[in-house]
C-alpha cells in the first residue's frame, strides 16, 4: 500500500484537528536552534556531536506526554532524524504509533537570490532519499524556496521549480508539502503574496490526473487571502510557517485564516530549554501546543 493511498494518515492530514510540528532545522540552523533550546556553541566540538544534541532535544519533544496526535497531526522531520532511533525504534514508528503522521524534509537549502526570489538547490539524491523514505513509511515531503519581492518571472520560477519537485515526489507515492516562503519583513509583502497565489492557483489546475499535494505558505498579509487554495480539490491541507513571528503573533494572525493550520517550527520551541526538568519541559511544550492547536481550529472574523 502506498502511502497516498493510506486512508488513516490521509484522512488524519485531509480533516484532522491540530497541527503540524516542524521539527526539521538542518545544517545551519541547527546551533541557532540548540542556543534557542540553551545549549551553546562550545557544546560540542564534532558536526556529530551536534547532531546528537539535537537529535536529544527531538526525542525528548517526541516522546514528551503532550505531544501526541490529539493535537499534533503531523511532524515534518530532518533526514537524520528519520533515519534515527528513539529507545531502539525507527522515529517515524515512533511517531506513527503517537498518532503523528510523519514528513521528511527534502531540499538541499536555498540558491543565492534572483530576480527577488531564492530557488531549491539541485538534489540529485532525490530518487534514493524517496525510496528510503517510503520504506521507512513517511507520509511526505516537504521542499521550501523563499519570496523576497514581487517579482512575477521570480515567483514563477519558484512554482514552475515546486511543482517539478512535487510530481517526483507524487511519483515516489509520497505527498508533497509545497512551501514557496513569502518573506514576512518584504517591502512588498501583500503583493508578493497576490502574485503567488495567481501562480499557485494556475499550477493546481494543470497537475494531472487525481494527483493531492500540501501547500505551506507565509500567514498572508490580506487575512483571507489564500481560501482559493484551501477550497482547491487538488489541495489535500493549506499549512502556515511562523516566519519569525513570534508563537503570540503568529496564533493571532493564523487564527484569521479559515482552513489554514499551523506548521510552527522555532514558534513551537520557543520556551523550551534543556536545563528544565521533564516536568517543567512537558508543560512549556503541552502549553505551546495549545496555544498553536487553538489558532488552527478555532478561528476569528479579521
Amino acid at each position: 500500500m502506498t502511502a497516498t493511498q493510506d486512508p488513516k494518515m490521509m484522512a488524519q492530514m485531509e480533516s484532522g484537528d491540530g497541527f503540524i510540528a516542524a521539527l526539521d532545522q538542518s545544517g545551519g540552523s541547527t546551533p541557532k536552534a540548540l542556543k534557542g533550546y540553551g545549549i551553546e556553541e562550545g557544546a560540542w566540538s564534532t558536526d556529530e556531536e551536534m547532531f546528537n544534541l539535537i537529535h536529544e532535544m527531538r526525542s525528548r519533544i517526541i516522546t514528551s506526554p503532550s505531544f501526541s496526535g490529539d493535537k499534533v497531526i503531523g511532524a515534518i522531520l530532518f533526514e537524520r532524524t528519520m533515519d534515527g532511533q528513539i529507545d531502539g525504534k525507527p522515529v517515524p514508528q515512533v511517531l506513527k504509533e503517537r498518532g503523528v503522521v510523519p514528513f521528511i524534509k527534502i531540499d538541499k537549502g536555498l540558491e543565492a537570490e534572483s530576480n527577488g526570489v531564492q530557488l531549491m538547490k539541485p538534489m540529485p539524491e532525490l530518487d534514493a532519499l524517496l525510496s528510503r523514505a517510503k520504506g521507512l513509511g513517511m507520509f511526505g515531503t516537504k521542499e521550501r524556496s523563499v519570496i523576497n519581492l514581487a517579482n512575477r518571472e521570480g515567483i514563477a520560477a519558484v512554482v514552475a521549480q515546486q511543482f517539478e519537485v512535487a510530481r517526483q515526489v507524487l511519483a515516489a507515492g509520497l505527498v508533497p508539502i509545497i512551501e514557496p516562503e513569502v518573506n514576512i519583513k518584504s517591502p512588498e509583502r501583500a503583493e508578493a503574496d497576490r502574485i503567488l497565489l495567481e501562480a499557485l492557483l494556475e499550477a493546481l489546475d494543470a497537475l494531472p490526473g487525481d494527483d493531492r499535494v500540501m501547500l505551506k505558505l507565509s500567514i498572508p498579509a490580506t487575512p483571507g487571502l489564500f481560501e482559493p487554495l484551501v477550497d482547491h480539490p487538488r489541495v489535500l491541507r493549506v499549512v502556515a510557517l511562523s516566519g519569525g513571528f513570534s508563537r503570540p503573533e503568529a496564533c493571532r494572525e493564523l487564527a484569521k485564516n479559515r482552513g489554514m493550520i499551523a506548521s510552527f517550527s522555532r514558534a513551537l520551541l520557543e520556551d523550551l530549554r534543556h536545563q528544565m526538568s521533564d516536568d517543567e519541559f512537558d508543560q512549556a511544550l503541552g502549553a505551546a501546543i495549545d496555544e498553536i492547536y487553538e489558532a488552527s481550529v478555532d478561528k476569528v472574523p479579521a
